[in-house]
């Protein structure tokens, strides 16, 4: 039920997605959201991408793992496995059930991480990447056209973001300062590119801050959905 004294925003299923570089802050902002819109009448589901399912699970497991050495294209091709089982298992049905699914995650972190080569020392090539127009395509079609109504691109500098990153790092964040760098960049290029609505927020301020930024994105967004 809404709080009193908050205005319901229209009811119906969507999904909202929230991506960004590791260490800009996405698991505090997605309980933002959902906090923001189950006062105001939604139902929501929290996904994660990669994960989720059983299937994801264990492929993120192998997708995470730093003592193994993968081609750029199976790299890809799980990542949208893990996303595709996911989709049909978890997200479909949250839909129909009129849920909002927010997830930490989605297609435009496949193309991202999968297009640019795993070493900032490296040049691309077709053995170390592939093309962001191939990883698009095959995303939509292991999505089977899915995409999200609003992705949240949280933002912040690969150097500061790093610094918030305690413990071990992953396959991926082991790669460096310099090559999340490169990731950071390729967000904010491949960002128009996700389908809906998209907001960049400024994630190199204190939470509070961004917190309100993501508030007024989705009253914006949901406003706007709500007008006839």
């Amino acid at each position: 039920m809404p709080q009193d004294g908050i205005t319901l925003v229209q009811e119906h299923s969507v999904i909202i997605a929230v991506d960004g570089i590791d260490g800009v802050g996405k698991s505090s902002q997605i309980a933002t959201i959902q906090h923001w819109l189950e006062a105001r009448g939604h139902h929501c589901l929290c996904t994660r991408d990669p994960g989720s399912t059983a299937i994801g699970l264990r492929l993120r497991e192998l997708l995470l793992d730093s003592d193994l050495t993968m081609h750029r294209r199976t790299e890809a091709l799980l990542f949208m496995s893990s996303r595709c089982e996911m989709v049909e298992s978890i997200i479909r049905p949250a839909l129909a059930n009129q849920q909002t699914v927010i997830t930490d995650r989605f297609l435009l972190s496949n193309v991202v991480y999968q297009s640019i080569p795993p070493r900032s020392s490296e040049q691309a090539t077709t053995d170390n990447t592939v093309s962001p127009e191939l990883l698009w395509q095959l995303g939509r079609l292991a999505n089977n056209g899915l995409q999200p109504a609003l992705t949240i691109l949280l933002d912040m500098p690969a150097a500061k973001a790093m610094t918030r990153i305690s413990g071990p790092g992953d396959r991926m964040e082991s790669r460096g300062v310099e090559y999340m760098e490169k990731v950071r960049q390729a967000f904010l290029k491949q960002l128009p590119n996700s389908g809906g609505a998209t907001a960049v927020i400024n994630a190199d301020q204190p939470i509070e801050q961004v917190t309100l930024d993501v508030q007024r994105q989705l009253a914006t967004h949901f406003a706007d959905d709500a007008t006839p």
